[in-house]
């Protein structure tokens, strides 16, 4: 039911440049028909990282990815020298990043934090209003050590996991090759072992293709654990990107509808074009992932 306090509350976050972090709470998902509206139909929310304009400032940045209509922003540490991050925490703070993100009417999705690792980061995130923090896992380990060896990862994340309750966070681990999370049967081992609402995957497609597994059966066995998902494919160059590769990814759209993914669907590719080829590319991916969302309404 729309009631006015809905409504009241569906325009403050639309305009306060608040962060994802409610919105992945279960109970908010439960309560408001803000998610999903009164069909309870997902809705595909758009993000993209900051990394891709890692050669502007993070106010241009923040303007490009705002006027290619995406919803929010996944902000990056010093990966690859991205500047973002670092330059929030040291310049502008809590208060002036809020200022910015209401600015361009983005929320704030994430943070990635592959360098300099989520307890730099915790406070600003949870000043901010809170958010998913990504990070990578540990090294690989045989086939046999798998179960015993998530066990001993997610145990050695309690301490994240605690400080990303007491600031209204997620913490998001990344698969990747050559990694504790890299195949299916670690991502089950993943799920399996994982106690903590405060901990869950970040999905890397990519990654996943490249091990010759299925993309759209991963999302399922993360189902309420995907915390983070990049719309990113094993391609060179700007072919990473949807739209622009060659993937059919409205198999990966429905997935995720039907797993009612709670964050945002992130374009993403490693390189670093000009930021107007980059924008021009985000503008496809952007129209594609809403032709893919159709298409699965559909049925196609």
């Amino acid at each position: 039911m729309r009631t006015h306090e809905n409504v009241n509350r569906r325009e403050f976050l639309k305009t306060a440049g608040v962060s994802w972090a409610a919105a992945l709470s279960a109970p908010a998902i439960s309560a408001s028909a803000q998610d999903f509206g009164t069909s309870r139909k997902w809705r595909m929310r758009l993000s993209t990282s900051s990394i891709h304009f890692m050669g502007l400032p993070i106010e241009q940045a923040c303007e490009r990815i705002a006027r290619l209509g995406f919803e929010a922003i996944d902000i990056w540490s010093a990966h690859q020298g991205c500047p973002h991050l670092d330059d929030v925490a040291k310049r502008l703070g809590p208060q002036g990043l809020k200022e910015l993100l209401a600015k361009n009417k983005l929320k704030l999705f994430a943070f990635s934090v592959y360098s300099g690792g989520y307890e730099k980061y915790a406070e600003l995130l949870g000043k901010v209003g809170g958010g998913v923090a990504v990070r990578g896992s540990t090294g690989p380990c045989k086939a046999e050590e798998l179960t015993a060896r998530m066990r001993e990862f997610l145990d050695g994340l309690k301490p994240l996991a605690e400080l990303a309750e007491k600031y209204n966070s997620y913490l998001a681990i990344e698969n990747h090759g050559n990694a504790l999370l890299c195949s299916q049967d670690s991502f089950k081992a993943f799920v399996d072992n994982n106690t903590s609402p405060r901990l869950g995957i970040a999905l890397a497609p990519y990654h996943v293709q490249r091990q010759q597994e299925s993309v759209t059966e991963t999302i399922r066995i993360c189902g309420k654990q995907l915390f983070f998902f990049y719309a990113w494919q094993n391609y060179k160059g700007a072919e990473q990107l949807p739209g622009i590769g060659p993937t059919d990814m409205t198999p990966w759209i429905k997935a995720l509808a039907d797993i009612r993914y709670r964050g945002c669907v992130n374009p993403f590719m490693h390189g670093h074009p000009e930021p107007d080829e980059m924008t021009a590319n985000l503008a496809k991916s952007r129209d594609y992932l809403k032709q893919c969302r159709k298409k699965a309404d559909r049925g196609a």
